[in-house]
Order: C-alpha cells, then sequence, then structure tokens
C-alpha cells in the first residue's frame, strides 16, 4: 500500500457516493458491542462470496460479508454511531483502515462498489441492522446492479499536469514575436518610456502564459481521452512557488489500459517544463451514481 498517496487522497473519502445512514463524520471508538446493534458498511462487492476477512476493520474489527442475491456487503459490527475524535492522526487512520479494506475487497472481488467513511446502517425496534441492510439492498438492487456493470474490469486513477511558470515563460520570451518586437523597442526608449515597455511586456507574457496553459490543457485533455471510459475534472488546487496546476483528473479506465495511458503520460512530461503527477490505481470511489 501506498501510505503517502492514500494520506493525500482522503478527501475522496469523504464524499458519500452511495446513500449512507449516517453522516456525522468520524466518534471515540465503540469499546463493547451487544448483538449487531449496527453494522459498519465499507464496500459492495458483486460475487456471493461468504468471506471473513480477519481483524483487518477499523479499531481491528473483524470483518466480514453479508450476501443479498449475488451482492456481498462487506462490515463489520459496531456501535450505531459515528466514528468521531478531535485527534487527526486517528481519524486519519480509521480512514486508513476503511480504504484498506475496501482495497482488499476489491483484490478478492474484482469489482467493488465502495462506501465512504462512516456508513452505517442501524437497527431499529422492528429490524435487525442486517435486515436493514437487506432491506437496502433489494431497494437499490437494480441500480447497484447497474452501478457493478459500469465499474467492472475498471479502476480509478488521479492525473495531475503542472506547468513551471518561470520555465514556460523564458521560453516565451525567446520564441514570441510579438514580446521580441517590444524588447527591441524598448532598447531605444528613455528610461521612463522603457519602464512603460516593460510593463507592456509583462502583460503580452502573462498573456500568453494564460494562453499557453490552455492550449496544453486542451492537448492533454484529448491526448488521454482515447484511453479511458469516464473523466471528471477536479479543482485545481494552489501549488508552491513556480509551479501551476492546470489540470486535476480523476479518471474511470479498463484496467487493461493503465500500462497504455502511462506510456501517454510519460510522453507529455517529457515536454518542457511540464510536469505530470500518476496516483492510483484504486476503486472507483468516483465514478458510483448515487441511489
Amino acid at each position: 500500500m501506498n501510505v503517502s498517496r492514500r494520506i493525500s487522497d482522503l478527501e475522496k473519502l469523504e464524499t458519500m457516493p452511495l446513500k449512507k445512514d449516517s453522516l456525522e463524520g468520524p466518534t471515540a471508538p465503540p469499546t463493547s458491542l451487544s448483538e449487531a446493534e449496527a453494522l459498519y458498511l465499507y464496500c459492495l462487492g458483486d460475487a456471493v462470496m461468504e468471506a471473513r476477512f480477519g481483524n483487518i476493520g477499523i479499531e481491528e474489527n473483524m470483518v466480514y460479508t453479508i450476501i443479498y442475491r449475488d451482492i456481498s456487503a462487506v462490515v463489520h459490527k459496531c456501535l450505531p454511531e459515528p466514528y468521531r475524535s478531535g485527534d487527526d492522526e486517528t481519524v486519519k487512520g480509521w480512514v486508513m483502515a476503511h480504504q484498506n479494506v475496501v482495497d482488499a475487497a476489491w483484490e478478492k472481488f474484482g469489482t467493488v462498489l465502495p462506501l465512504g467513511f462512516d456508513t452505517i446502517i442501524k437497527g431499529s425496534e422492528t429490524a435487525s441492522p442486517e435486515e436493514n441492510l437487506k432491506k437496502w439492498l433489494e431497494e437499490n438492487y437494480e441500480n447497484l446492479k447497474a452501478n457493478f456493470q459500469k465499474v467492472k474490469g475498471r479502476a480509478e486513477v488521479g492525473v495531475q499536469f503542472f506547468l513551471d511558470r518561470k520555465i514556460i515563460a523564458k521560453n516565451l520570451i525567446e520564441t514570441s514575436e510579438e514580446i521580441k518586437k517590444l524588447t527591441e523597442e524598448m532598447k531605444e526608449k528613455s528610461p521612463g518610456m522603457a519602464y512603460f515597455y516593460k510593463q507592456k511586456i509583462e502583460m503580452v507574457l502573462k498573456k500568453e502564459l494564460e494562453g499557453k496553459a490552455d492550449e496544453y490543457f486542451k492537448d492533454f485533455y484529448g491526448r488521454i481521452r482515447k484511453y479511458i471510459d469516464n473523466i471528471r475534472v477536479d479543482k485545481t488546487k494552489k501549488t508552491e512557488g513556480d509551479k501551476q496546476m492546470i489540470m486535476n483528473l480523476s479518471v474511470l479506465i479498463p484496467k487493461d489500459k493503465i500500462m497504455l495511458l502511462g506510456e501517454e503520460l510519460a510522453k507529455i512530461k517529457e515536454l518542457k517544463g511540464v510536469e505530470v503527477r500518476f496516483t492510483g490505481p484504486w476503486p472507483p470511489y468516483s465514478f458510483v451514481a448515487p441511489t
């Protein structure tokens, strides 16, 4: 498991792709359990498989499956309340454990629908948590099966593109006809006029940098689109220094095309002033439709 990648992508687990019973977010872990007061739901597997994964769950809880028709729900028993803590490291540990269980289920089943962190199925006066889980699976069965089909044989990967503005600017200064023309004219001007020319050159450079970023966005998007089934354009993030993130993508890709995508990204990375970051693969959190 790539720990640094897991920590950097925790935000993927904060969005609930399927309906969940509790959205309050990460409480002190349960210290004792009565008979199945609630069930913590990690993911759904597209197969009938009665399995015990061992004590790999949050707070080392025993993880096992509950079967409904041809769907296996991966769960552990818990109290009917969310996991909460004021300690960020504790919360990260819980989220990492959640991700590890989903990864283990993904490896075993091949196709899973991941659930967001803290998805808890409670019991009621008339039904146990397991009965309520199966009722939910029954009510959403057709939609769940459609989602399984959509992500079968596929994985999610993250792709980010960065420009080194200093390197790109240097290249533009050397190649832009307009900037060259203004630079030559500035040499013949008085210090006062030269200042205004310098300001104008900076404005032209800024405009051309924006144009170059837009050009690269369209080019890179088009070059990787042929390898993937679905794509989500996420918000770009602030970066330090001269780096500028121009594209932040989550993509759904057939597993047998991941190598081809990697080769295309390697070609893009050869461009001067361009950096590419590739993370994954992992289960398709971003491409599971709500029920």
